[in-house]
């Protein structure tokens, strides 16, 4: 998902990838309330303003993303992720009316006048070259600056929350030279020490599913359902408005609280009963979707170029049986890595208790242990990244366990540190500078973050992301 955001929407918000990401969380999992079957111009809705289809339609026509590709993309959400960036372009203007932002016309025509790409060899702009751009781009003068307006608008805002923010000169340097010391340590590898997996007998399987018995348990569902589409419901292949006349209809006697039966009374198609279903990795396309929506008991779902309508007649919860090789499988992996997870978390208490010491480390290590020199926090070339964070946070002759990018577990143990000198003009340390005042900037923006999750309510219509879904199908 991050991957399509990039790719089609990044480029286009700027500063507002971290408000998207509030978005996100705000609702693509659950809606609140929603809206009525019948709100079917309406995309979304913030608080008390609607986003409508013709809005989200024209966002589109002018991200200048093509049919096909969206097309191309539907699987991969790319309708959610230009949804979200609607949403947030939306949140965004949305402040800026609150904070009262504003930005003259005579501001608009100095930007256009002071942009290089409408000047000649003497920075004076050209009207020609302005005109050029915008034929080339199929854009009008009024629509460019319109553009331009709300970016600097945009501008505003994010300056107005996270401008003026400047660490001390010599805090910067502290930190820079803590993280630009070098660590010399040894480690030794966690997973020689780990008990095999194909070594758990059926006894110990057996206990570990009396003891986590609970949580071990799925939910199983009964069900049936009916495949719809325009061949069943109105005699032809042909997507046409009788046929989404008759979708309606349906989502309308559901709304009544008719059941299944009296539902699919008058229309012929074959009935498929499903008992004793819960999801798994071998993929059953219907019937995973249905298990997914298992939460309403009767619905009219989408599925490609047909409808599922379903009833769900039973749901409860079993245990994993032992019988079955595959879940025996899944279970002895289980055991496995509380195995592995019981052995580092012993090992860290004796850490945190302050028991464990060389002749510790000397008694598991054998002559096994390695050494190894750190230039940095920012070498990671061995450990991952959040476990060089975590050794340069610990005092020396401390103990710890960390991982490597292929979470391989290791026992480390860090010997010594040595300064290492640098000159304020070196291009780690002015990059380290700049780093900082992005981290000051971001932690700001984080808290703003929280305030609009607080401020507004961002509601989806899912029925009508899925006809416009549809629509590119």
């Amino acid at each position: 998902m991050n991957k399509i955001l990039k790719k089609f929407g990044g480029k286009k918000f700027g500063g507002l990838i971290l408000i998207i990401v509030i978005i996100i969380a705000f609702g693509f999992g659950g809606f609140g309330g929603g809206f009525s079957t019948n709100n079917q111009n309406n995309i979304a809705k913030i608080n008390k303003t609607n986003v409508t289809t013709q809005d989200f339609m024209d966002y589109l026509n002018q991200s200048g993303i093509s049919q096909k590709v969206i097309r191309e993309n539907l699987d991969n959400n790319i309708i959610e992720e230009l949804l979200s960036g609607l949403i947030s372009t939306t949140l965004i203007d949305l402040e800026v009316e609150d904070f009262n932002l504003s930005i003259t016309e005579l501001t608009v025509l100095k930007k256009i006048k002071e942009n290089k790409n409408f000047q000649d060899e003497k920075n004076i702009f050209q009207r020609t070259k302005y005109e050029k751009f915008l034929l080339s781009n199929n854009m009008s003068a009024p629509m460019f600056e319109l553009q331009l307006k709300n970016r600097e608008l945009q501008k505003h805002l994010f300056d107005f929350i996270g401008a003026g923010t400047i660490t001390p000169d010599f805090i910067v340097m502290k930190k820079f030279e803590e993280g630009n010391r070098s660590l010399a340590l040894k480690y030794i590898l966690m997973k020689n020490f780990y008990k095999k997996k194909d070594s758990f007998t059926d006894s110990e399987m057996d206990k570990f599913l009396d003891e986590n018995k609970d949580q071990l348990k799925r939910e199983y569902i009964d069900f049936k359902y009916v495949v719809l589409n325009p061949k069943i419901l109105i005699g032809i292949e042909k997507f046409n408005q009788d046929f989404f006349d008759e979708i309606d209809k349906i989502e309308n006697r559901i709304s009544n609280g008719e059941d299944f039966e009296s539902i699919i009374q008058n229309i012929k198609t074959e009935i498929t009963e499903i008992k004793k279903f819960t999801s798994n990795s071998t993929k059953k396309i219907n019937e995973d979707l249905i298990y997914s929506k298992r939460s309403s008991k009767i619905d009219l779902i989408e599925n490609g170029d047909n409808f599922l309508l379903y009833s769900i007649t039973d749901k409860y919860d079993l245990g994993p049986d032992l019988k079955d090789q595959k879940t025996k499988e899944e279970i002895k992996e289980l055991v496995f890595q509380k195995s592995k997870y019981d052995l580092n978390s012993s090992i860290l208490e004796e850490i945190q208790n302050k028991k464990f010491d060389d002749n510790r480390f000397d008694e598991m290590a054998g002559n096994t242990e390695k050494y190894l020199s750190i230039n940095s926090i920012n070498d990671d070339g061995k450990f991952d990244e959040n476990s060089v964070k975590i050794l340069y946070s610990l005092p020396i002759n401390s103990y710890t366990l960390v991982n490597d990018e292929k979470n391989e577990i290791y026992l480390v143990k860090l010997i010594s540190s040595k300064k290492n000198s640098f000159s304020k003009t070196d291009k780690d340390y002015l990059t380290f500078i700049n780093n900082e005042s992005t981290n000051t900037r971001k932690s700001i923006m984080q808290s703003y973050d929280q305030l609009l999750n607080s401020k507004y309510q961002v509601q989806l219509n899912q029925k009508t992301i899925d006809r416009v879904k549809n629509y590119f199908k």
